[in-house]
């Protein structure tokens, strides 16, 4: 009984480009992560492109990147290496940008439903929890599609902070 070899070539590309973890690199490609550090060691891997890897996300997601003529071996190898886990990680943020969207939407057609409703006696116990819960979304929205078009930013923060104090004031307004 043969076992099938894992794929050295691309576990060297995905540590080298340093976007995965061991374990998830061990994981996607069926092999062990004390192997995966021991051929790293053995072979002078080194986990240095991940800086270079965000960089080109940023490229692929903004549309400014740009190619250069590159003529040495090293420099073309890493250059792949880069070019795939960017486009890799530019698809998870894609992902994550059409996933948040779609919440938007549910999020605000909740927001316009509350928005029709005449708040009584006998629904107020209710309204307050449909509103605490649509406030609670439509933070964790304006999170999600903040770390997702990389605006988060010190000042960015302090404005999601200010925004969740304002909704929380209305809410105990309501």
């Amino acid at each position: 009984m043969t076992t099938k070899q894992p794929d050295w070539e691309a576990i060297e590309r995905a540590y080298r480009a340093g976007s995965l973890s061991l374990r998830a690199i061990a994981d996607k490609y069926d092999t062990n992560e004390g192997t995966i550090r021991s051929r790293a060691k053995k072979h002078g891997w080194l986990r240095d492109l991940s800086e270079q890897v965000r960089t080109a996300t940023k490229g692929k997601l903004s549309r400014e990147a740009s190619r250069s003529d590159v003529t040495q071996r090293d420099v073309r190898e890493d250059a792949q290496i880069v070019e795939e886990a960017a486009t890799e990680a530019a698809s998870v943020v894609l992902a994550h940008r059409a996933g948040l969207a779609q919440w938007r939407s549910i999020s605000n057609k909740l927001r316009d439903a509350l928005q029709d409703i005449k708040v009584t006696e006998d629904n107020i116990g209710d309204f307050s929890r449909s509103l605490n819960a649509g406030v609670d979304a439509q933070l964790k929205v304006i999170k999600g599609e903040r770390q997702a078009y990389n605006l988060d930013t010190e000042e960015g923060d302090k404005t999601v902070d200010t925004l969740a104090a304002m909704m929380d004031e209305l809410s105990k307004d309501a």
